[in-house]
């Protein structure tokens, strides 16, 4: 079922802290946990927003930061930025060849199981900013593996049937489409909850009305990469935000505890 007009515009900003969650910092790097809602920076897709991650972690530390990869606005996790231009073209490096590692977790609709799906996805043009692009490009290469955590069923209809079931999965993005994870999700016929673009309608208005969750149930647990100065792997963890913990918590679905 496609988003109403009225479902699209809903997006807040999850956290209104003043301050973001630095996860990792140094002299060259700084990850956060972005919160969902908060656009990386200014963007025509919102003329109306007054905060963006870019500028209100520039003001929190001081300096000019610059980000070397991409996280839709409703995800929320670790986002990566540097502080100077050599580490910038390092590490941009990296996410183009994919030698970083990245780790999502997300809600999706159903009960599923684990997998590798290699389906190409057509390139989503910008009304806007690709006015001029060629159209006709082919489909790119997209792949996703995909491990189920934990699955639930709520005593709540959704359609035709008493219950609804869900799951908790663990995906990991082998290329970097854009919305891939939501796109292979809507393929596999377990979308997002809270994808206003790819999703549900229905099962997103019941964990609206039901858990007061408005937002996308994605989340960029994890990150490695190599630091562009000392050459060794560095990894971020970004634990859940307090909603989305809530609503796991709410609807019994368990997630794995760390060995460390």
């Amino acid at each position: 079922m496609l988003a109403t007009v009225a479902e699209q515009q809903d997006i807040v900003v999850e956290s209104s802290s003043p301050e973001l969650e630095i996860l990792y910092q140094d002299e060259y790097l700084v990850a956060i946990n972005k919160p969902s809602g908060l656009l990386v920076h200014r963007s025509w897709l919102d003329t109306n927003a007054t905060e963006f991650a870019v500028q209100k972690l520039r003001d929190q530390i001081g300096q000019h930061v610059y980000p070397v990869h991409r996280l839709d606005r409703p995800t929320s996790g670790v986002l990566l930025f540097v502080l100077d231009k050599d580490s910038a073209r390092h590490l941009m490096q990296q996410f183009v060849e994919h030698t970083t590692e990245k780790h999502y977790l997300a809600v999706v609709r159903g009960h599923i199981g684990q997998g590798l799906l290699d389906y190409p996805l057509k390139y989503q043009y910008d009304k806007i900013a690709d006015k001029k692009a060629d159209m006709t490009k082919p489909a790119q290469d997209a792949v996703t593996e995909y491990r189920c955590i934990s699955q639930t069923e709520v005593p709540i209809a959704v359609g035709p049937y008493a219950t609804s079931r869900y799951s908790l999965v663990e995906l990991q993005p082998k290329t970097g489409r854009k919305h891939q994870l939501r796109r292979h999700m809507k393929h596999l016929r377990h979308p997002i909850v809270g994808d206003t673009s790819h999703g549900d309608g229905k099962h997103n208005t019941m964990f609206r009305d039901n858990f007061d969750i408005h937002r996308l149930l994605l989340h960029a647990a994890y990150l490695s990469f190599i630091h562009p100065h000392t050459d060794k792997k560095i990894e971020v963890h970004a634990p859940l935000t307090d909603e989305f913990a809530r609503v796991l918590t709410e609807i019994n679905l368990l997630i794995e505890k760390s060995d460390e």
